[in-house]
């Protein structure tokens, strides 16, 4: 077996790390492909991450030049100056149910960082916020929602022999849409209009929001304030994250609390193609988005994915306030079921909440970091 690491611009190299996890998930029915445009985005020169900040693209191979396995290691320096830290993320990991090959693969990843003055290793995470992060502990029984990571069981046991240990776990619940919304949540989301002077801004074409990405950043980013480990978005980042999210956005799911006209809070949530995806295996191209246009239209799942309020607007009922609103357009589609994904588990309030709601925490995604 040998370690090498790859530029993107080496087509066969990259060619076969995208490969390598239909060879792993091969025999696994609820493994959800990356869409093919997407997985191939890292190995884009051209995508804004690489304005500030680098990667390194590793490969086990056998000795017949077979992957075994596969890893991003990141130095993101916005993260870095803004949270004053030396820290790399890893991503993209996958790897044969084999011990020595991940150690081997992570040894020359590590080494890679020590190399540019990292002290830490942090992931799985991405590039952006829409790159999934964590790796899957609970739920493998269960189709992940579109565009979180799946992962086989065996890889926590790899990570942990590794050296890795356990940072954070976040949670992932199911919501029937049969369930009604309780009354008190009502009736706070109408007290914190009157109040509050807010309301709720509603959309019915994509181009109504893309107008909205540039103050969006700025509510994104300000809603960071006072917070660690995370990064703001460049103004490249946010519309690059903005095309990808409204590529199967439906504009009446996203919701964005206004006062006055400026945007103070935000809740997104889309059409869930997942099963469509695995159906023609990640390839959108030649036909494959007939079925995913299909499925947009007729799916009778909805993901829930990504909230933030101004820091000032935070406990006088604005998440009350979306989660109304959001649970009223959800009851107006098609939708049968809903996923809310990946709300830390440090934040016990609003998870007692949900769960007073009849949401049932069915999934948990594992973040790990090392000292170098």
């Amino acid at each position: 077996m040998k370690i090498i690491q790859f530029e993107p611009k080496d087509r066969n190299r990259v060619r076969q790390f995208l490969q390598l996890p239909f060879e792993i998930y091969r025999e696994i029915p609820q493994w959800v492909p990356p869409l093919s445009v997407d997985q191939k985005a890292p190995f884009n020169l051209h995508n804004p991450f690489y304005q500030h900040s680098e990667a390194g693209f590793f490969l086990a191979l056998s000795e017949e030049d077979r992957p075994l396995a596969r890893l991003v290691i990141i130095n993101n320096r916005n993260f870095n100056d803004f949270n004053q830290e030396r820290t790399g993320f890893f991503w993209m990991f996958e790897c044969v149910n084999e011990q020595k090959t991940a150690q081997k693969i992570f040894a020359a990843g590590f080494e890679w960082a020590r190399r540019r003055g990292l002290k830490k290793i942090i992931g799985p995470r991405g590039f952006t916020a829409l790159d999934g992060s964590g790796l899957l502990a609970k739920g493998f029984e269960h189709r992940p929602a579109f565009g979180l990571p799946y992962n086989p069981a065996y890889y926590l046991d790899l990570i942990e022999a590794i050296g890795f240990r356990a940072t954070g776990d976040s949670v992932s619940g199911y919501l029937s849409t049969d369930i009604e919304l309780p009354e008190k949540v009502k009736r706070a989301a109408n007290i914190v209009k009157k109040r509050g002077g807010l309301s709720v801004a509603q959309y019915e074409k994509r181009k109504d929001l893309q107008a909205l990405v540039p103050e969006l950043k700025e509510l994104y980013n300000e809603a960071l304030g006072g917070t660690s480990g995370n990064v703001p978005l460049t103004e490249a980042e946010a519309q690059g994250i903005a095309d990808q999210m409204l590529r199967f956005a439906d504009p009446k799911l996203i919701k964005v609390v206004m006062r006055g006209n400026k945007p103070i809070g935000f809740l997104f949530a889309y059409p869930d193609v997942s099963e469509a995806v695995q159906k023609i295996k990640g390839r959108v191209f030649p036909l494959g988005w007939i079925t995913l246009l299909r499925a947009y239209k007729t799916t009778e799942w909805v993901n829930v994915n990504g909230a933030g309020l101004a820091e000032q607007y935070r406990g006088i009922g604005g998440t009350a306030l979306l989660f109304d609103e959001m649970y009223k357009s959800i009851k107006q589609a098609q939708f049968k079921h809903a996923d809310l994904v990946q709300i830390g588990l440090e934040n016990d309030k609003m998870q007692r909440e949900l769960r007073s709601w009849g949401i049932d925490f069915y999934k948990m995604h594992r973040t790990y970091e090392i000292e170098l």
